[in-house]
């Protein structure tokens, strides 16, 4: 069991709490995984030849000799450091990059553990409840436009950071996912994509859902169109949620084992596993909820 949510608000050009409300809506149905808890954030937009990279690359002396190496592999690829930070667990690293991204991405996947690239996504995530990860990352202070989140129980595999949720979509950037459930053709799935050249580093399958969709966009379809397959080509029982540079949207398969509420306004769109995490928003206000039906799917994108 675990818990998903996300959130977008309409008018993408003016940043709003994201990190704030995204933690008051974890903290609501933390109790559905208490392991671990993760963010996927979108900062307002940046030059077009920036890059947001953040790292898995431990503390002390461990984490400085990462973040060398990181660098060293950077400068093979001719990215260009403008800003770097460690903070708890993580290098946060902004580069000039205008190369081949999936090579570059690759490849700094073999130095260390990569947690997101993007031109405005950035994966935190931990050990902990929301609020321990936000003491540690500074959470409550982002400001942006929309991000999804998910707490974690462990159930097939170690209480890690790098196992954690979200998942970015290896080797391509701004992609992010959230998912409560299991994709039973995984294994089909993965072999599929890696003969095409695709590479996983986890075998989790919220990272297959993750380099699916990013592959349909890459072909030019629509996130509407990519959910709308996902549904079909995706077996199991799943509930997830997806973000792009100016997207989210929902899939739930057809069984429709994995719950999930959500709430519209005209100032925003909130979906979360429970009400509870909706309520939290809106304390004391009595919302016009509704349930997504089993085997659709739906997409919002931010105004600019």
């Amino acid at each position: 069991m675990c818990g998903i949510a996300g959130i977008l608000y309409k008018d993408g050009a003016t940043p709003r709490a994201l990190g704030s409300d995204l933690i008051t809506m974890l903290d609501g149905c933390q109790h559905r995984g208490p392991d671990s808890t993760g963010f996927a954030l979108y900062h307002e937009g940046t030059e077009h030849d920036r890059l947001r990279l953040r790292f898995f690359v431990g503390e002390g002396e461990e984490a400085s000799s990462t973040l060398a190496r990181i660098k060293e592999k950077m400068s093979e690829f001719g990215a260009e450091v403008i800003e770097e930070e460690l903070i708890g667990s993580t290098a946060r690293v902004i580069v000039r990059f205008d190369g081949d991204l999936q090579a570059f991405a690759y490849a700094m996947e073999h130095v260390a553990k990569v947690v997101s690239i993007g031109s405005r996504l950035d994966i935190v995530k931990d050990i902990g409840g929301a609020h321990d990860v936000d003491d540690n990352y500074h959470i409550a202070e982002f400001k942006g436009s929309h991000g999804i989140g998910h707490v974690r129980l462990a159930t097939e595999s170690d209480v890690t950071p790098d196992a954690s949720h979200p998942f970015w979509a290896t080797g391509f950037a701004d992609i992010a996912i959230v998912h409560n459930g299991q994709i039973t053709n995984y294994w089909k799935m993965r072999r599929r994509l890696e003969k095409r050249g695709f590479e996983f580093n986890t075998d989790n399958d919220s990272e297959l859902i993750a380099v699916y969709l990013a592959d349909k966009l890459a072909q030019d379809h629509t996130l509407s169109e990519a959910l709308e397959s996902s549904i079909d080509d995706l077996d199991g029982t799943f509930s997830f949620l997806v973000s792009t540079q100016d997207e989210i949207g929902y899939a739930k398969d057809r069984l429709a084992a994995k719950p999930m509420v959500m709430y519209e306004d005209g100032d925003l769109v909130a979906i979360a596993s429970e009400e509870v995490s909706l309520n939290r928003l809106f304390p004391g206000e009595a919302l016009a909820t509704s349930e997504p039906t089993p085997g659709t799917y739906r997409t919002w994108q931010r105004s600019t």
